[in-house]
């Protein structure tokens, strides 16, 4: 799958959305119109992930692994979803609007990982799984904290629920790259 250059407006047009529609379950209505996802570029299907922060702490992250619908939808599905339903957090109040910083995350398709030395910390995405377990960090996760390769592997095991060197249980590892952008970050 072909990898997005997204330009600054067409960023800007998905911070707008995500924060719109947001605005839209808080109070019922919006401010300004709704931006058009009408561009080409938001009709195709990739994984995509919405994390809000407060004050630099996570405040809600949910997202598609992989893309399954388009992202004109999946950016107002996952909006809703980070902002009110993960079950980490309660959901955003109306006072926190004006204090979410959002970050999106445009995933490419995962790829089984058979050398673990081939995953580089800041470009990939992990994904655990074994069973009914499965858990994913993004790429910015492991960068942040500094984590070395074995370091972000077992952290993304602890995030499926299973053990510490999970990889070495039957876990199958899988990892993605991803197209990550900040609100005025860009």
């Amino acid at each position: 799958m072909e990898k997005l250059k997204l330009s600054l407006e067409e960023k800007t047009t998905l911070f707008k959305t995500v924060r719109l529609t947001i605005e839209e379950k808080l109070f019922g209505k919006i401010s300004v119109p709704m931006p058009s996802l009408a561009a080409p570029v938001f009709s195709q299907n990739y994984g995509l992930f919405v994390t809000l922060t407060m004050d630099k702490n996570l405040r809600g992250c949910i997202g598609y692994v992989e893309g399954i619908k388009p992202l004109r939808e999946a950016v107002k599905e996952m909006a809703i979803q980070a902002a009110f339903h993960d079950p980490r957090f309660n959901p955003l109040q109306k006072e926190e609007l004006d204090k979410i910083h959002i970050e999106i995350s445009i995933l490419y398709p995962l790829e089984e990982v058979k050398d673990f030395s081939r995953i580089k910390v800041g470009r990939d995405g992990l994904v655990m799984e074994r069973g009914f377990n499965r858990g994913l960090l993004l790429p910015q996760v492991a960068a942040e904290y500094e984590w070395d390769n074995i370091e972000f592997m077992n952290q993304t095991c602890r995030k499926a629920g299973m053990e510490k060197e999970c990889w070495n249980n039957g876990a199958r590892v899988l990892k993605f790259e991803a197209e990550v952008f900040g609100e005025n970050e860009q």
